[in-house]
């Protein structure tokens, strides 16, 4: 084999190493290329999760809110409670009082 075969060849197996490698390269980008209708679904989605974020940021604020009105409640409904737990012991207090002056007039 003489130097001008030998170009030759070599120029063969570089022309047809890089025609392998331009095919393998477009065959990869042909198989992982998205389509349009692989997009739109992409942009439904992101739009639904957002949907979906956005309500349950709304549930949690609707769940805050509520949570402080029932504390308040509940602080306001034990006040009442107290109140009126300290009402009837007075007049608890006050029916003793009654009943032993009342017993006190009749014994004496």
């Amino acid at each position: 084999m003489n130097r001008t075969e030998f170009i030759v060849v070599i120029a063969i197996i570089l022309f047809v190493a890089f025609a392998i490698g331009w095919f393998a390269n477009w065959l990869v980008h042909r198989l992982t290329r998205v389509s349009g209708v692989d997009m739109n679904e992409l942009e439904e989605m992101a739009k639904a999760l957002h949907d979906a974020e956005e309500t349950r940021d709304q549930a949690i604020s609707y769940l805050q809110h509520r949570e402080a009105e029932l504390t308040n409640q509940i602080a306001q409904t034990e006040a009442e409670l107290r109140a009126a737990m300290d009402g009837l012991r007075e007049a608890r207090q006050e029916a003793e009082e009654m009943r032993a002056y009342v017993e006190q007039q009749n014994l004496g």
